[in-house]
């Protein structure tokens, strides 16, 4: 005996859902005001932090001592030869049959480095 057995076909419906999105808020006069004189402000403290930090810089230069407390400022000082020029002077020198390695060597060292001073404020 076969038994038939009726399986319901569920049919998907598709709904496309309207979801309302809020309009964007507009851009104020206020808003716009209120940055641009942030960015002055900005500008303004940049000024005022580059003046200090170059008038405790001159003064450490110069020799003045540090108070005792929580805060360190120091003078770090490097010095940088400039040799962008090496690799050119290298194929030069080999062109001339010239040891270009030991070349660049001679010219480095008897380049006077250049020195720059920042100020360090831990």
């Amino acid at each position: 005996m076969a038994t038939q057995t009726n399986v319901p076909q569920l049919k998907q419906q598709s709904k496309l859902a309207v979801v309302p999105f809020p309009a964007p808020q507009a851009v104020t006069q206020l808003e716009l005001a209120t940055l641009l004189a942030l960015r002055g402000r900005l500008h303004q403290l940049e000024a005022q932090v580059e003046e200090a930090a170059q008038s405790i810089k001159s003064r450490l230069e110069t020799g003045a001592i540090l108070e005792p407390g929580d805060h360190r400022a120091e003078l770090k000082e490097n010095f940088r030869r400039n040799v962008s020029w090496k690799d050119v002077v290298v194929r030069l020198a080999e062109r001339l049959r010239m040891n270009g390695d030991a070349y660049c060597a001679k010219v480095l060292s008897s380049t006077k480095p250049s020195r720059t001073v920042s100020l360090v404020i831990e």
